[in-house]
C-alpha cells in the first residue's frame, strides 16, 4: 500500500507475535496501546518499546487480537463490544475454527479480518520479540464474504507496516495449507527429535546440521503447540496418516534392501529411491525465502465499488479459480464511487484469473 493511514493501534496479547508487530508499528509511527492477561508480559513489551500500557482514551484504528486460537473469538466479541476500534483482525495460525465461533457469538464480520503471519521463532514471549520479524514474510488475510472494504484495507496496511507480502485466502484453504506446511512438519520433527531422548550420548554428539535443522521448530513451546494442533486437529491428522502410508512403503523398501535375494534387494531399492526423487521434486516447488522474483508476477488491475464487502468478493472470486494474490495495491481517493484495485499473481496464472474476472463482470483497467 501506498499511503499510510493508521495512527493508532490496540494490541491484545504480548507474546512473540503480538509484541513484534507492536514493535513494528511502533517503528512506523503508529501509536501502540497494549493489553495482556499477564501484566509481566504487557510491561515487558511496553520497556522494550513495543507501546504503552495506558487505555486508548478514544477508538483506535485497529484492534490487533493475539492471544491463542481458542481465545480468539470470545476475545474478540469482547472488544467490539466495548466499542474500542473501527477495524479489528487477529493473528491465530488457524482461522476457520475461530472464524465459525465468532459468527456464532455475533460477531460483526463485517469489520473483522482475519490474518496469520507466517513467522515465528523457537522462543516465545515479548522478550523473544523482534520489530523485523515479518520482513518479507506471508501474512494470509482471510476476510469472510461479508468483510467491508475498509476492514480488509486496514488488515492490508497491517501487514505493510510489518513488511509482510499479504497472501488473501478462504479460511478453510488457509487451514489446510497451514497443516501441510507447518502443523504437520512440527509433529514429524517433534518425532525425530524423540527418538534423540533417550539415545546413547556418543551418537547424539554427532549431530550435525541436517538434524538441526530438521529437528528445528521441535524447541518452540509445547503447550502453545497443543492449542494450535488442538484447533487444526482433522486435518493435521489426515496428513499424517497420508504420510504413514508413505513411511511403511519405505519401511518395506528398507527392509528388501537388507535382503539375500537380489531381486528383492533391487526392488526395495527402486522404492526407496522413488521416495527420495518424489521429495526432491516436492522440495523443489518451495519458493525462495523472500517468494518469487518480481519478474514471475503480472498484476491485474481491476475497477472496484466502494460497496461493502466488494474486495472481499474480488478475492473469494480469485480463490474459485485457484489463484493466490501476492500482493495488493490499492488506489483509492475520498469521495470517489470507485478505486482501483492492483492485484499480483503468479505469471502462468494471470489468463486465469483474467477469465475468471470477466465471467464475474468485473471491469478491467
Amino acid at each position: 500500500m501506498d499511503t499510510v493511514t493508521m495512527e493508532n493501534a490496540l494490541v491484545v496479547g504480548t507474546g512473540l507475535i503480538g509484541a513484534s508487530a507492536a514493535l513494528a508499528l511502533n517503528a512506523r509511527g503508529v501509536t501502540v496501546h497494549l493489553r495482556d492477561a499477564d501484566p509481566a508480559a504487557v510491561r515487558i513489551a511496553s520497556s522494550l518499546g513495543a507501546g504503552t500500557v495506558e487505555a486508548p482514551q478514544e477508538r483506535v484504528d485497529l484492534a490487533v487480537v493475539a492471544v491463542p486460537p481458542a481465545l480468539v473469538p470470545g476475545v474478540l466479541v469482547g472488544l467490539q463490544a466495548d466499542g474500542v476500534a473501527r477495524h479489528y483482525t487477529d493473528v491465530a495460525s488457524v482461522k476457520a475454527g475461530p472464524q465459525q465461533e465468532a459468527l456464532a457469538l455475533a460477531c460483526d464480520t463485517a469489520r473483522y479480518v482475519g490474518g496469520h503471519p507466517m513467522a515465528g521463532r523457537e522462543r516465545s514471549g515479548p522478550l523473544a520479540a523482534r520489530p523485523d520479524l515479518f520482513v518479507g514474510c506471508n501474512w494470509v488475510l482471510t476476510p469472510t464474504p461479508d468483510t467491508d472494504t475498509d476492514t480488509l484495507n486496514s488488515g492490508l496496511e497491517l501487514v505493510a507496516l510489518c513488511g509482510a507480502v499479504p497472501v488473501v485466502m478462504e479460511a478453510v484453504a488457509h487451514d489446510r495449507a497451514v497443516g501441510l506446511v507447518s502443523h504437520a512438519p512440527h509433529v514429524v520433527a517433534s518425532l525425530v527429535a524423540a527418538l534423540l531422548e533417550r539415545a546413547d550420548e556418543r551418537a547424539v554428539r554427532l549431530a550435525g546440521s541436517g538434524v538441526r535443522d530438521l529437528t528445528r521448530i521441535a524447541a518452540a513451546d509445547p503447550g502453545l503447540w497443543v492449542d494450535i494442533l488442538g484447533a487444526n486437529a482433522l486435518v493435521v491428522a489426515d496428513l499424517l496418516e497420508e504420510l504413514s502410508e508413505g513411511m511403511d512403503d519405505a519401511v518395506a523398501g528398507l527392509r528388501a534392501m537388507a535382503a539375500t535375494d537380489e531381486d528383492k534387494r533391487d526392488s526395495g531399492a527402486r522404492t526407496v529411491e522413488n521416495l527420495l526423487r518424489r521429495g526432491q521434486s516436492g522440495r523443489i516447488r518451495i519458493p525462495a525465502k523472500r517468494g518469487m522474483l518480481p519478474e514471475q508476477y503480472e498484476t491485474v488491475t481491476v475497477v472496484i465499488g466502494d460497496q461493502p464487502g466488494e474486495l472481499a468478493r474480488l478475492f473469494t472470486d480469485a480463490s474459485r479459480v485457484g489463484v493466490n494474490v501476492e500482493d495488493v495495491r490499492l488506489e483509492h481517493s475520498a469521495g470517489q464511487s470507485t478505486g482501483l484495485v492492483h492485484l499480483s499473481v503468479a505469471r502462468d496464472l494471470m489468463d486465469v484469473l483474467v477469465a475468471e474476472l470477466r465471467n464475474r463482470e468485473w471491469r478491467q483497467s
